[in-house]
């Protein structure tokens, strides 16, 4: 858990991808500047209407706990230490701790306003699958100070969440989500295509990768992603590519794959991202090979980790990954 490149960062990805593809994106609304102060009202995003709050105005959830399988009461804040735990290593420098403690506590947020958990009686859980990563056994003083200092701090796009989408290695570029992520929707404004600024204490297997499958995996997988009448693999190449040079999609035999849904259908944790550099068709296997790890979209969490090193902070890391968004304190 303590390793973003380990299995469950990719399927606590998988999980915030199920979720963003059902949700929408909210109209620009403005209003008028103050006539005392001379300056544009900021229009901080509602809190969940379902959510009480406590005597300091932090929501409170009812977390279901996937461990011990059973619903408890926490606020918002005390949940979040677990998120960030693991979610990023707790050791990593400050900065960037507090830029994924902005985006977990955004996402919960968001989950809770267009979702309903899977667990009866619950507003999120601890499961990967449905939510983000956690680990309360990896809270640490470094971890609780990341947290305390961005208390109430949210992502914020013209007054509304945003979805706050993270990775591991952009390898070398992110990406807008209608490319990376197979985004249903019209490409929301606060996604756009960035350096990935990741650092050099990223390890090899998170800046580069190559996997092999099977040919029967990759029949099985091509039908998990929607296409059903191809027997044999003769040849796959890239078909549209995105602006960051991810594949958008793949030409299996010459019949268009979406690249995201061939990756999730494939292994994640194998095919670690669509930014394809070579594939390679034998007989019985094919050998893709790649960078970076995730879809793209957002920050890269080693990115977030090169700015914490250059002297960057919280709010401009996560500033720097989303286009057009503010943080705002909402307690």
């Amino acid at each position: 858990m303590k390793r973003i490149w380990k299995k469950a960062m990719c399927i606590a990805l998988a999980g915030m991808i199920a979720f963003a593809l059902c949700g929408c994106q909210g109209a620009e609304e403005k209003k008028p500047k103050d006539a005392g102060s001379g300056k544009e009202e900021k229009k901080k995003p509602p809190l969940p209407e379902k959510l009480a709050l406590n005597g300091d105005g932090v929501p409170v959830l009812k977390v279901y706990q996937v461990d011990e399988e059973e619903t408890k009461e926490m606020d918002l804040e005390t949940y979040l230490l677990g998120v960030v735990a693991g979610e990023m290593k707790n050791d990593w420098p400050l900065e960037a701790l507090k830029a994924q403690a902005i985006l977990a506590r955004t996402f919960v947020l968001k989950f809770c306003t267009e979702k309903e958990s899977k667990y009866q009686g619950a507003d999120i859980s601890t499961d990967i699958e449905e939510a983000q990563a956690y680990d309360a056994t990896g809270v640490n003083e470094r971890v609780e100070q990341a947290v305390a200092e961005t208390k109430g701090l949210v992502l914020s796009y013209h007054g509304e969440l945003p979805y706050a989408w993270f990775h591991a290695h952009s390898g070398g570029a992110t990406e807008r989500a209608v490319e990376g992520l197979n985004y249903e929707k019209d490409e929301p404004g606060y996604t756009k295509v960035a350096q990935g600024r990741e650092s050099a204490q990223a390890p090899e297997d998170a800046r580069e990768w190559k996997a092999e499958f099977t040919e029967q995996d990759m029949l099985a997988a091509l039908k998990k992603a929607g296409v059903q009448d191809i027997q044999r693999i003769s040849s796959i190449e890239i078909g549209k590519k995105g602006e960051s040079g991810r594949a958008v999609t793949l030409r299996v035999n010459g019949e268009s794959v979406s690249a995201p849904e061939l990756r999730l259908a494939l292994d994640s944790t194998k095919m670690r991202s669509t930014l394809i550099t070579d594939i390679d068709v034998q007989e019985g296997k094919v050998i893709f090979s790649g960078k970076g790890y995730g879809h793209g979209v957002g920050m890269p969490q080693w990115g977030a980790y090169g700015m914490a090193e250059e002297g960057k902070t919280a709010e401009e890391i996560v500033r720097y990954y989303f286009n057009d968004v503010t943080v705002e304190k909402l307690w």
